[in-house]
């Protein structure tokens, strides 16, 4: 026993994490590093790679220079917190002072210089990697048919592939008649940490954020709360595009879309002749999403029978259908959503308060857009762009802006796009869409 818990702790302590949305990368590392009896595990982004360490507690870490989901400077900052005797190696060569160095740190520095290609005055870290290791077995070199000790260069092997990191030219804006570049904006698909699903710069946006980023790696339900037309549905398309499970189903049901009577067969499935008009078997839209994530849009409207069986399936992660005695277990995420304040409709008992703690395992709040109005060109420059796939692109004037800037936007982001879908019609032929074509809708009653 003593033998199998010592090779056990060798093989922990020889894992290594490569973070990078570059599939070539990743290869071209792992070759080496398995060649060197390094232990890999690829995340294709920082979220992924925060799951990894959690589980696999390595002994290092190679960052790219860029990640789909993260910020890189911010993920390293999280990382040092939170593994501060794990050796962290970024790719843009950036180091910190102080910092944990592996003992087998010159392996993994091989290994970036044989992926990388090292300009001869390149400062990065691994532009001072040894030229050759101790290889055991096959070694990366072998497999590149170039032999370690007479490497030079990085860019003899074929296993270089360049990856261009050009910067995209500032383009023109779309709102007030102000270029990018001299506004001081980047791109808005970029703004809130890197999650491409959400524009803007706010204090809120950069919050959402940071939320999804925290819980998005796990299997945790999540309550989503927030008026209508904030965007519900995107935050939780993002959690699952940002999870383990992305590369399974995303299940969408909308609670009040579907009528009362057939929502626990929408939910669960049924059995042939289990109602009326069910001539076949049917696969529910749970048991659908298994291994994938299930999004629940207004459960607050579920009604109150069918919330104890969801509340029983959200416990034990067992279904039954309906009509069938047989129970079926299934891996799936729920994620709610609701426009109602579901905690007073609890205190009201119109909706069941243990569900309620069930879905708020982790609640997040979408900030309504009157609550971040610095965000409204951004927005309105995102949006103008969408429209412009399908006709000539159109820009706002600087009153047409100012008139969005005036308004209380009741009906949060959707109410925007519709604006300004509007305002792109009314405008007709000219390029620009002038204040006049900027018109709200009157609430009547």
């Amino acid at each position: 026993m003593a033998i199998g818990t010592g090779l056990m702790e060798v093989a922990a302590t020889r894992t290594v994490v490569l973070a990078s949305a570059d599939a070539g990368l990743r290869q071209r590392l792992r070759t080496t590093l398995t060649g060197l009896r390094w232990q890999v595990r690829e995340a294709r982004g920082g979220a992924e790679a925060m799951a990894f360490l959690e589980e696999a507690r390595p002994e290092a870490i190679l960052v790219d220079s860029w990640l789909p989901d993260l910020e890189v400077g911010e993920f390293a900052g999280q990382l040092r917190l939170l593994y501060p005797a794990m050796d962290l190696l970024r790719v843009d060569g950036a180091t910190e002072t102080g910092a944990i160095r592996s003992p087998r740190r010159n392996e993994l520095l091989h290994a970036l210089r044989l992926a990388q290609d090292a300009p001869p005055n390149d400062t990065v870290a691994w532009a001072t990697a040894p030229e050759s290791v101790p290889f055991v077995r096959g070694s990366a070199a072998a497999v590149g048919g170039v032999s370690a000790g007479s490497r030079s260069r990085a860019t003899d092997s074929p296993l270089w592939m360049e990856r261009s990191r050009e910067p995209r030219p500032a383009r023109e804006s779309l709102v007030g008649g102000v270029s990018s570049a001299q506004s001081g904006a980047t791109n808005p698909q970029r703004m809130s940490g890197t999650i491409p699903e959400l524009v803007g710069m706010s204090e809120p946006m950069q919050e959402l954020a940071q939320l999804i980023h925290m819980v998005a790696p796990r299997s945790t339900t999540v309550l989503i709360e927030g008026e209508t037309g904030t965007g519900k549905e995107v935050v939780a398309k993002a959690l699952h595009r940002l999870s383990l499970r992305a590369a399974r189903p995303f299940v969408v049901l909308n609670c009040a879309a579907i009528p009362e009577t057939l929502l626990e067969a929408e939910l669960f499935g049924h059995t042939r002749g289990a109602f009326t008009g069910a001539v076949h078997s049917r696969t529910g839209r749970i048991e659908a999403a298994d291994g994938g994530t299930l999004f629940l849009d207004e459960i607050g409207e579920m009604p109150l029978a069918l919330q104890a069986k969801m509340l029983r399936f959200l416990e034990c992660g067992e279904l039954q259908r309906v009509g069938d005695n047989e129970t079926v277990r299934v891996d799936v995420r729920v994620i709610a959503a609701t426009h109602q304040p579901l905690e007073l409709r609890a205190a009201e008992k119109s909706f069941r308060l243990d569900l309620y703690h069930r879905l708020a395992v982790f609640p997040i709040e979408m900030p309504a857009l009157r609550t971040r109005m610095e965000d409204i060109g951004l927005l309105a420059e995102h949006i103008l762009t969408l429209l412009g796939q399908d006709s000539p692109r159109k820009r706002l004037t600087a009153e047409a802006a100012a008139k969005l800037h005036e308004h209380s936007w009741p009906g949060n982001v959707r109410e925007l796009m519709h604006v300004l879908e509007r305002g792109t019609i009314l405008s007709g032929e000219r390029q620009e869409i002038g204040a006049e074509e900027i018109r709200f809708r009157r609430v009547t009653r």
